[in-house]
């Protein structure tokens, strides 16, 4: 079982700055995926930035040029600066991993969830 724990998240002024962190733990195989999502309050859960299975980078529209994913294979950690923030960036930020765990002799296909960390920008 692949285990993720996201940190960084907190309160901070409109144009300000934090940096989230995500670390992935148990016996990884390798990682497809890595990234990060967001839900505001009633609002549907969406995609912010992630590593895609080729390693290219995808964000979303709203965040381009304020946000930054960046990843420490080693440590199976991503990252995401966030810069200049907005109100409306306010939300749980969670992060996600794709990939394949190590059990016994065998390879299974991982989906995770971190338990999500609470981003505030107020207004």
């Amino acid at each position: 079982q692949v285990q993720l724990v996201e940190s960084g998240g907190g309160l901070a002024q409109a144009g300000g700055s934090l940096r989230l962190s995500c670390a992935a733990s148990g016996i990884i195989f390798s990682i497809n995926t890595m990234g990060w999502y967001r839900q505001a309050p009633e609002k549907q859960r969406e995609l912010v930035a992630v590593f895609t299975k080729g390693g290219s980078t995808n964000y979303a529209d709203s965040v381009k040029g304020r946000f930054t994913i960046s990843r420490d294979n080693a440590k199976n950690t991503v990252y995401l600066q966030m810069n200049s923030l907005k109100t409306e960036d306010t939300a749980v930020y969670y992060c996600h991993a794709e990939g394949l765990s190590a059990s016994g002799s065998r390879l299974l296909a991982f989906a995770s969830w971190g338990q999500g960390t609470q981003v505030t920008v107020p207004s």
